[in-house]
């Protein structure tokens, strides 16, 4: 029964704990990345398999933009010269995206964050999950 109420004790603290994306993980955001999943607040879920298109996102100083880019076969990408500018604000331990074009505003709040992945929930209560991408290697 002491080990029950011991393992009980400790899934709450952990439960309880921080987690809030610190300053020092922004950093991986940088790179490369595919959605893997959108969850609409009804709670339907979207998987995706093989993405044409990929984010590029580059951050410095709180401030950084979102390119769509295509990966090719050779191991180039085609872009566009469209870019969404956003800043990375933080509120109420909450990281917020706010994102700027000529045509619109919005923001994202970051919910997870580490090396191999990252969530955004929007306004709307969309959470789009994304993974780190990695590139179809072809053995020649």
């Amino acid at each position: 029964m002491k080990r029950i109420l011991s393992f009980l004790l400790i899934l709450i603290l952990w439960g309880c704990a921080d987690s809030s994306i610190s300053k020092e993980d922004l950093h991986y955001l940088n790179g490369y990345w595919e959605i893997s999943e959108v969850i609409f607040p009804d709670g339907g879920v979207k998987e995706y398999g093989i993405n044409p298109n990929i984010d590029f996102i580059q951050l410095k100083e709180n401030k950084g933009y979102r390119k769509k880019m295509k990966p090719q076969f050779d191991g180039t990408y085609d872009t566009s010269k469209d870019m969404e500018s956003f800043l990375i604000s933080h509120a109420n331990e909450s990281v917020i995206l706010r994102y700027s074009t000529p045509l619109s505003e919005w923001e994202e709040k970051l919910v997870q964050l580490d090396s191999v992945s990252f969530s955004v929930t929007n306004q709307e209560g969309v959470t789009y999950k994304y993974k780190r991408f990695e590139p179809i290697k072809i053995p020649q």
